[in-house]
């Protein structure tokens, strides 16, 4: 040692030689890790945490959809691996999965701010939304305004939600401000806690509630507390940031973007086109006869393949769900057979609710039959509907109206404009079959439509709804599903 003092120069030349050696062992270990990204791939799993809710994910007919499901599914693809879901038993519970990095990304219409900047990473923007105020309009209540205007009323938002987090801010400056914060519930379940008058207000991101809205009738948007905040994908802070470039490159992509366009129209441009009345009584008849009778359509839809939600939607319109409904011109029960019609499914008591949605079911085989093979559906069912409702030697002049003008008769779109002028002399007189309401199958089969869509709706709310508080934090295998095999449309009727 005394040796080595008197000889600095030999003490620098082993620490230069020692740093040397330590900097190429940590080279050599860097090059020989994977970076995140190279860790996915070689093992072939993407794993990403998201919410069973209509906006996010949820099972449709078998088939996984859902705005974020597919728009990750898109950039599982896009790196050539699976993707394996998780989903946590409540929102806050994402965190935690996220935290413990138990998941790749987030995809969970997740607002990008400041305190999870703290603790997160984030992809690039993808859509913008703005904190927003839900109340239930009432006569004599005027509308909220302002922030005094929520002082001393019930106020529920999801425990580390975005909105709890601004919450939390505004009371810095509003110390009477008081809210609740829930960790069991969903978003569609905050608004039917404000449409049963459970609660006064809750505050949600402006989009998700304009894509809800319509099936909340009496529900609104007062104000918004503060600027639209952009929406993005969430992801550990990781170190080498391969995955978070990765996302940036795919988020950039041309196909990327047509692809956002067509789930933005597919998942947050979803109208009920039912008036506020109308919705109002279907709800009711939702909870109060629909419930009792869902088994019977899935039973049917086993029995038949008829899609039990358009067994449904055609019982709506039949009956409202009535199953001792009885017409002026002697059709009766739910499905409002006639003897004719009942005779020829076997069905021998019409009011009896199982046989009547059976029977229909298999006269709606036989009503389809009469539909050329080479009309695909959906236009084949409508067309069906359409001939039934107006008897199908009106529906053939239709077709034959359709044809004259150049259009396609095998076209539920072009022959719909055409049926109304079967009620115009000048068209039907040309006709076989002469006049008809002609209008009437139109709106039949429009309403038809419309209550499927309302129905299908409220399937996926309930269907996530039972899977909220599932004590597993894995989804089933829904990603074993080819892509060329997956839902084009998610909210089309499967016929």
């Amino acid at each position: 040692m005394f040796a080595l003092r008197q000889k600095p120069h030999f003490r620098a030349m082993i620490y230069f030689w020692g740093l040397t050696v330590i900097g190429i062992m940590l080279v050599v270990i860097s090059v020989n890790t994977p970076t995140q990204l190279e860790a996915i791939k070689q093992k072939g799993v993407l794993r990403v945490a998201t919410r069973n809710t209509p906006m996010t994910y949820y099972i449709d007919k078998g088939r996984p959809a859902g705005f974020e499901y597919e728009l990750a599914r898109a950039f599982a693809d896009h790196l050539g691996v699976r993707m394996e879901l998780i989903l946590p038993p409540t929102f806050a519970d994402l965190f935690t999965t996220m935290r413990e990095r138990n998941a790749h990304i987030a995809a969970s219409n997740l607002s990008v701010t400041e305190q999870r900047e703290k603790q997160f990473d984030f992809g690039p923007p993808y859509r913008k939304s703005a904190p927003t105020i839900i109340y239930r309009v009432r006569q004599g209540q005027p509308q909220p305004q302002s922030i005094a205007d929520l002082y001393g009323k019930k106020i529920l938002v999801l425990e580390d939600s975005s909105q709890a987090e601004l919450l939390s801010r505004l009371k810095l400056e509003y110390p009477e401000l008081e809210w609740d914060t829930s960790e069991d519930d969903a978003a569609t379940e905050l608004l039917n806690k404000v449409h049963d008058e459970t609660i006064d207000f809750t505050i949600m991101d402006s989009t998700v509630f304009d894509a809800q809205k319509s099936f909340y009738p009496g529900l609104a948007k007062g104000f918004a507390l503060e600027a639209p905040q952009p929406i993005a994908w969430m992801l550990p802070k990781h170190y080498d940031g391969s995955l978070k470039q990765a996302i940036n490159e795919f988020f950039a992509l041309p196909e990327t973007q047509k692809l956002i366009d067509r789930l933005e129209a597919r998942y947050f441009s979803r109208q009920n086109q039912l008036n506020f009345f109308d919705t109002s009584e279907f709800r009711r008849a939702l909870d109060e006869r629909y419930l009792p009778l869902e088994q019977y359509f899935m039973l049917a839809e086993q029995e038949t393949g008829i899609d039990h939600l358009l067994l449904a939607a055609i019982a709506y319109q039949e009956s409202h769900w009535k199953a001792d409904a009885v017409s002026p011109t002697g059709v009766k029960g739910i499905m409002m057979l006639t003897n004719g019609a009942a005779e020829e499914v076997g069905v021998t008591d019409r009011t009896d609710p199982h046989q009547s949605i059976l029977g229909g079911a298999e006269y709606l085989i036989s009503v389809r039959a009469k539909i050329p093979d080479r009309i695909p559906e959906p236009d084949h069912t409508w067309f069906a509907l359409a001939g039934y409702n107006i008897g199908f030697g009106h529906l053939e002049d239709a077709r034959i109206l359709t044809q004259r003008a150049g259009k396609n008769p095998d076209n539920w779109q072009h022959v719909r404009e055409h049926l109304p002028l079967l009620a115009n002399e000048k068209y039907y007189s040309t006709l076989r079959y002469g006049y008809a309401r002609g209008y009437e199958p139109v709106t039949y089969v429009a309403n038809i439509r419309k209550y499927m869509e309302v129905l299908r709706w409220a399937e996926q709310v309930s269907q996530a709804s039972r899977s909220h508080g599932a004590a597993s934090g894995e989804a089933p295998p829904v990603d074993s599903i080819p892509p060329q095999e997956r839902s084009e449309e998610a909210v089309s009727p499967t016929l």
